[in-house]
């Protein structure tokens, strides 16, 4: 049996956890708030009737006080009501955002690491956070609101048809108006709109991060904010859907709408006149002017009625699309967890026939690909640009699953290791390491949380980092980032360094660890390398052939291949693509530029 699909709404609520209840109260308190609040209408109709039947002596309407009163407790019950309303729908509201935030950094959390490779971190944030504001704006004010409007027309339709039918008709036609024209604007081919705005600003947002990311490169080049087309394009995209749809979809028919709705006494004038020769000839010209009197009141509250609709449709499609952008982050992929997990032996790391291709790729990144690392071996990994070696790394630690074949480490497939247990045996030192804005102890403390202060200025002195802790005004609980210190790229690299070294783990992942260093720091970066990586698994990813020369194997990968391996001395005699990379690299060290006096 087809399971019916949750609404908008249902899907929302679930969010609300324990507070789910609050939000039916809330809503619960508001209908009733507008129907006190139609009441004051009531005593004015009242009122308005003993005093046209006691003219010229209004003396002698003595309820008239009276209905004054019930008027005002009406109005301030529905005023209370409707904030305390709105009170326990906030706090609904409230634990719906925070649970969307918590439970969607907790799924992505769950989700491979590669998963963020091709989904920018400002795109994840802004479908949350930009999102979940939406949710908030939905479930605080706009469902409390769509329920009231529509116990208040509820009770409207049997207020307008409850003294003359026909008045109550002219009064209507202004609802009818509202209607149309508010479906021209957000149904029809007009619904999807919503939903190509909310994806222009998703990709404005994306741009946006990009862009203040490489503000760096914009100083040191002198560039312009035109240079960065793509943030560029996605700013004017995102203007120009928002002013077609203002411009082309909403302009006319709001137009109408506020006129018609705003001006609704305009219905009822045409109507009294036709209907007034007959009232004065029946005798009942009095009722008929009490009657035209509460017309005249009533429809003024048409037209909030219908603005309090249009705002909350156009939350209900706000929510709508908010929801989609929160399910494209629930919906990223989990890394599978093995039910009964395996324990690996040691820090081996072998690749058994290996083939990967990523998402959308026509061609595979990997093919057939098979090597051994033994415990305390170091392995490079070389080739041209895109041959593979990046992509075979990345699958050590499960940043992707293979498509085919099996990766294993100590004898047991990373696919049956528990996803903790593995990362607590690998290390990485990436070519571009980030930092958090912390102090430095609590950066190098992430390896290992438990660890003291006394091992983490052991790893700061392993990676050779004491030249910085001495020279910061805190030492090691310096702050860096936007409200603290900020270091150099080598000196990043070397804290970076610090926290692998503090994990203290078995296989070690290098990509290129000195590849943006100036000479000094890719001095001691190499010195800390060398503690680092001593009786360790270590695979490393070389740029640089030089720093491979003695590793004892080197795999050269091209076009997701292997094409050769051997030592340094055996691939330089083969004669082979590493030998032609080499050839290429001590070319391009001794390089130089020449003046034109030396040419001369």
């Amino acid at each position: 049996m087809k399971q019916k699909k949750k609404s908008d709404v249902a899907v929302l609520l679930d969010y609300a956890g324990s507070r789910r209840s609050l939000t039916f109260l809330g809503l619960a308190l508001s209908a009733v708030s507008m129907l006190l609040g139609m009441a004051p209408y009531i005593c004015i109709w009242l009122a308005a009737r003993d005093l046209i039947a006691a003219a010229p002596d209004w003396t002698q309407a003595a309820n008239v006080t009276a209905y004054g009163w019930m008027a005002f407790a009406f109005a301030m019950g529905g005023i209370v009501l409707y904030f305390a309303g709105l009170m326990c729908t906030h706090l609904a509201a409230f634990r719906t955002a925070a649970n969307i935030r918590k439970q969607g950094v907790a799924h992505v959390m769950k989700a491979p690491l590669g998963f963020f490779d091709s989904n920018a971190s400002g795109l994840i944030r802004g479908r949350l956070d930009a999102a979940a504001a939406e949710t908030e704006t939905l479930l605080a004010h706009n469902l409390a609101d769509i329920v009231g409007t529509l116990t208040m027309f509820a009770a409207m339709l049997v207020m307008l048809f409850l003294f003359d039918w026909r008045m109550g008709a002219a009064c209507l036609l202004a609802a009818v108006i509202s209607v149309l024209t508010m479906f021209l604007m957000m149904g029809g081919k007009n619904a999807g709109l919503i939903a190509e705005y909310q994806a222009a600003q998703d990709r404005m947002t994306k741009a946006g991060t990009e862009y203040v990311r490489g503000i760096p490169v914009v100083k040191v080049f002198q560039q312009t904010v035109y240079s960065f087309r793509a943030f560029q394009k996605a700013i004017d995209e995102y203007s120009d859907k928002a002013e077609y749809y203002q411009a082309n979809v909403c302009c006319v028919p709001q137009s109408v709408n506020l006129t018609f709705t705003e001006g609704a006494f305009v219905f009822l004038v045409p109507v009294v006149l036709f209907l007034a020769p007959g009232a004065l000839a029946g005798g009942n010209f009095v009722g008929f002017i009490a009657d035209f009197v509460f017309y005249a009141v009533f429809s003024a509250i048409i037209s909030t009625a219908l603005a309090r609709i249009m705002f909350a449709a156009s939350g209900m499609m706000l929510a709508s699309t908010a929801l989609s952008r929160i399910n494209q982050v629930m919906d990223a992929p989990s890394l599978k967890v093995p039910e009964r997990p395996q324990m690996p032996e040691d820090s081996r790391v072998e690749f058994e026939n290996v083939s990967f291709s990523y998402e959308g790729a026509q061609t595979q990144a990997l093919s057939h690909v098979s090597f051994t690392v033994e415990p305390g071996q170091t392995v490079a990994l070389v080739g041209p640009s895109g041959g593979g070696k990046t992509t075979a790394a990345s699958l050590i630690p499960r940043f992707w699953d293979v498509s085919d074949g099996a990766v294993k480490v100590g004898g047991v497939d990373v696919r049956h290791i528990d996803p903790s247990v593995l990362m607590d045996r690998i290390a990485f030192v990436f070519q571009n390491s980030r930092l958090f804005k912390a102090s430095i102890l609590e950066n190098v403390r992430a390896a290992r949380p438990e660890a003291s202060r006394e091992e983490v200025l052991s790893a700061l002195k392993a990676a050779q980092c004491m030249d910085i802790v001495e020279k910061l005004p805190a030492g090691i609980d310096t702050q860096l980032g936007s409200e603290g210190t900020y270091l150099s790229g080598g000196e990043q690299q070397r804290i970076a360094l610090a926290r692998a070294i503090l994990k203290d783990a078995p296989i070690i992942l290098l990509d290129e660890a000195t590849a943006f260093s100036d000479p000094e720091n890719e001095v001691l970066i190499q010195k800390a390398l060398t503690g680092l990586t001593k009786g360790c698994t270590v695979i490393m990813i070389a740029h640089r052939l030089s720093t491979v020369v003695g590793a004892d194997r080197i795999i050269v990968l091209d076009q997701g291949h292997i094409a050769e391996q051997g030592t340094h001395r055996e691939l330089i005699a083969a004669g082979g693509l590493y030998a032609r990379m080499w050839t290429d690299y001590n070319q391009a060290v001794r390089w130089k530029i020449t003046s034109e006096r030396e040419v001369k």
